[in-house]
């Protein structure tokens, strides 16, 4: 597989720093959130970074397939609903997290489920960001992420792939 023209590999070092600078934000607004809800899979990992920055102890997840081969975004389809109980009062007190926000349909189809939830991603792309209330980095929309949990060590080739004779 090549890498696209605009990659952006994130080391777990960048990842946790900026899931926690999420955290911070999020900090910021002085909200006592009840409970986060997660986005699978993405959301997992900054969901349990900012649940112990933020103490919040009542996590549940939304789990939800938009890509179906790692390049193209598809339907969405929603493999496990979120819990009855954070359904209450249109998600009032939730905060919801995920890695990545791109075209935006994902945290559509969530807040359908939770119109009043606070959401929050550590990365954004342009489409996505007007879907999202937090996040922390944006990257244009012709950026492909890759996040530790989808890499190994390899060789990255340089940006500028010419060299100067």
């Amino acid at each position: 597989m090549s890498l696209p023209e605009k990659a952006f590999p994130v080391s777990w070092d960048q990842f946790h720093r900026d899931a926690r600078a999420l955290a911070w934000r999020l900090a910021g607004l002085n909200q006592d959130f009840k409970a986060i809800v997660c986005i699978t899979r993405g959301g997992l990992v900054p969901a349990a970074i900012i649940s112990r920055e933020l103490n919040i102890r009542l996590i549940d997840t939304v789990c939800i397939a938009s890509y179906h081969d790692y390049l193209n975004q598809g339907e969405a389809n929603l493999l496990k609903p979120i819990s009855d109980t954070l359904l209450v009062n249109e998600g009032e007190g939730i905060l919801v997290v995920d890695d990545l926000t791109d075209t935006g349909k994902t945290a559509i189809e969530v807040r359908a489920m939770l119109p009043k939830a606070h959401f929050a991603c550590v990365y954004a792309k342009p489409k996505g960001v007007p879907t999202i209330d937090t996040f922390v980095t944006e990257v244009s929309q012709d950026t492909w992420i890759y996040f530790p949990w989808d890499m190994g060590f390899t060789y990255q080739e340089p940006i500028a792939k010419h060299g100067r004779d």
